[in-house]
């Protein structure tokens, strides 16, 4: 009787690996759906901001400036094209320069002593002093108040028979200003109103990047007998210039797009969009409004909108090449 064949592999024979399992559908599209998500999550995460700004930002840009080439009047339907006519007579528009003059002048009036302002008031703040979350809060209180409520104070702080500026003036022997009829001083009293307003907004800017600035760098200067003048003179400021250069470009923004004090600066007047009887403090927004919504030429309302859209890029792009002249950024 023959015997059996012992067929498994001896121990001291050669050791092949088991084979492996052919990979399946699951695993494979598993394996993908993870490359996927590593891949495109960061895309996914900030999405929502370009789609968002694709819908209102974006398309809104581009179609103003299709609406630009057009003599476009929505009562009567008119939709002509007109190529570039619009931009020649906004180049020889007298108007359109006035209003010009006054939101830059408005805005250098408003940002400079702003910001001047709330540098030394964040200053102060960084000191030790008794109950700062007080006087922290209260650089905020003119923030969250209404818009109108305060350009009604103001509008009555301002005027001319009854003003309080101008019964302080009397005291010590000076004629009453007419802060709205002049063009100068009334630019001078809307610039007041946006100061007042965003002057302790861009403090606790200042006072937030203050605080981050080491302490030992005040230490070593104190030692080397530094008084805290040139501390802060050669110490904060530099130290500031980032934070310092950001504000400037975000009140640039504000200040060239300045609408809602100077129209209710207007109270008293047949229409509030001509800034006064001479136009004397029309900003080139309220110009805007009044060419697209008063006198319904939306073609022309959309170059004015184009040519301040283009304005705010040159300043801004001043301030990137002050930036980068200073040594703010590399």
């Amino acid at each position: 009787m023959a015997m059996a064949t012992d067929l498994r592999p001896s121990r001291n024979g050669p050791q092949h690996p088991p084979a492996k399992a052919p990979p399946t559908a699951g695993r494979s599209l598993r394996s993908r759906l993870t490359r996927l998500d590593v891949k495109g999550a960061p895309y996914a995460f900030i999405s929502p901001f370009y789609i968002i700004f694709a819908i209102f930002g974006a398309f809104p840009l581009v179609y103003t400036l299709w609406v630009s080439l057009h003599d476009w009047e929505l009562a009567s339907g008119t939709r002509k094209w007109v190529g570039l006519d619009n931009y020649k007579y906004l180049w020889s528009d007298a108007d359109f320069w006035h209003a010009t003059v006054n939101t830059v002048a408005i805005f250098v009036l408003s940002t400079v002593p702003q910001l001047l302002i709330a540098l030394f008031i964040a200053n102060a703040l960084n000191r030790r002093m008794r109950v700062p979350t007080l006087f922290r809060i209260g650089m905020v209180a003119p923030l969250v108040t209404s818009t109108a409520a305060v350009a009604i104070v103001f509008t009555q702080m301002f005027d001319h028979d009854w003003g309080m500026i101008n019964w302080a003036l009397g005291l010590v022997g000076i004629d009453p200003i007419g802060w709205t009829t002049s063009r100068g001083w009334s630019w001078v009293a809307i610039a007041t109103m946006v100061d007042w307003r965003w002057t302790g907004y861009n403090a606790l800017i200042y006072l937030a990047a203050m605080q981050a600035i080491p302490k030992d760098l005040y230490e070593a200067a104190s030692i080397d007998g530094a008084s805290r003048i040139r501390q802060f003179w050669q110490i904060t400021v530099p130290m500031l210039r980032p934070t310092i250069i950001f504000t400037t470009i975000i009140a640039t923004i504000g200040g060239l797009q300045l609408f809602t004090e100077p129209v209710l600066f207007s109270v008293g007047t047949p229409n509030k969009m001509d800034g006064g009887p001479l136009h004397q403090f029309q900003t080139l927004t309220m110009y805007m409004y009044d060419n697209a919504f008063g006198h319904d030429r939306y073609g022309y309302g959309a170059t004015i909108a184009w040519a301040l859209f283009v304005m705010i890029i040159l300043f801004s792009l001043i301030n990137f090449l002050f930036v980068r002249r200073t040594g703010g950024t590399k």
